[in-house]
């Protein structure tokens, strides 16, 4: 028997939670997903946002959509792993205060202020200057070329 959700096209009624809009800076689509910048200056932490209404879950996902999830995922990782040199890099998809399907990608260093814990709930956020976020920008449009259309 198969349980998944009824397919939901892209445009079907996707929104970003008003959560994810107050504290993330959008950089934009993916195929798949939206890209988003937190707006932490603590931490290069960038997330995914699969466009895809009442999605909760990965395994909720359309196996194509899966597999296309994990392959950003996985560009993304790389790019941030190589562009800001970090010492580790952490990927979750916890969702216990924001439902919606969202995988964060966070660059972590020995010495930041939450290392070796996690990064949520350690301390208020420090947010971006201007020009930082603009820089991030760039450094993701450079990144992912004509497959992340910018806003």
């Amino acid at each position: 028997m198969d349980h998944r959700r009824p397919k939901t096209t892209m445009s079907e009624s996707f929104q970003l939670h008003p959560q994810l809009a107050a504290d993330a800076i959008r950089i934009g689509d993916l195929p798949l997903s939206l890209l988003l910048l937190l707006n932490d200056a603590r931490y290069p932490w960038f997330i995914l946002v699969p466009r895809r209404a009442g999605i909760t879950e990965i395994f909720e996902l359309e196996p194509d959509d899966q597999r296309q999830l994990w392959h950003e995922s996985a560009r993304l990782s790389r790019f941030i792993k190589q562009a800001f040199h970090a010492d580790k890099l952490n990927i979750a998809a916890l969702g216990n205060l924001v439902p919606q399907l969202h995988v964060h990608h966070i660059a972590r260093y020995r010495s930041d202020p939450a290392w070796p814990g996690p990064v949520w709930g350690h301390s208020a956020a420090q947010p971006y200057e201007k020009h930082t976020i603009s820089e991030r920008v760039a450094m993701a449009c450079d990144a992912f070329g004509a497959d992340l259309k910018v806003y």
